[in-house]
């Protein structure tokens, strides 16, 4: 907290540039400029009220924001999400944009993917599968069906293709 009150003084008694204040405080720059920034924020200037002790200094600077708590804000079933996700063309992009459609509050991007991930992991099990090189071989229908153009008329055909994998 001294450094607190010393940054003040030499901001608004002495007049100190940000870089200034830094080299005399033994500070980082970004921290001096942070202090300043949630100085200005709370209101603070120099001099500071005689009853402001360092424990009130502290709380006015670093005071938590009112954010809503996590678990007030809807959020879909992960398991549902999961089944939406395995049909064609469907992403968490999509999913969110429908899901903040609904919930116009709700988790950010970001914070949307991440807790379907966390859902998510806990699904994980495996199979271990050895396979030698060239003994079989994989195939597949490649899902959607491209189309081919016939030159002469025009006309869209639609083709399957197959892909086969050799696993090694």
């Amino acid at each position: 907290m001294r450094h607190l009150r010393e940054l003040l003084r030499l901001k608004y008694e002495t007049g100190l540039t940000h870089r200034a204040i830094a080299r005399a405080c033994t500070l980082g720059l970004g921290t001096v400029t942070a202090y300043l920034q949630r100085a200005t924020a709370a209101g603070l200037s120099w001099p500071l009220p005689a009853d402001l002790d360092d424990a009130a200094l502290e709380a006015r600077l670093f005071a938590r924001p009112a954010v809503p708590a996590a678990q007030d804000r809807v959020m879909p079933a992960a398991s549902v999400l999961h089944q939406e996700l395995k049909k064609p063309g469907v992403t968490l992009a999509l999913l969110w944009q429908e899901y903040r459609a609904a919930h116009p509050d709700g988790d950010g991007y970001s914070q949307f993917c991440e807790r379907y991930r966390q859902w998510a992991r806990r699904l994980r099990s495996s199979m271990r599968q050895v396979h030698r090189a060239g003994e079989k071989l994989f195939v597949d229908y490649s899902g959607t069906r491209p189309h081919l153009i016939d030159p002469q008329t025009g006309e869209e055909i639609a083709v399957e293709l197959f892909v086969g994998v050799l696993p090694a």
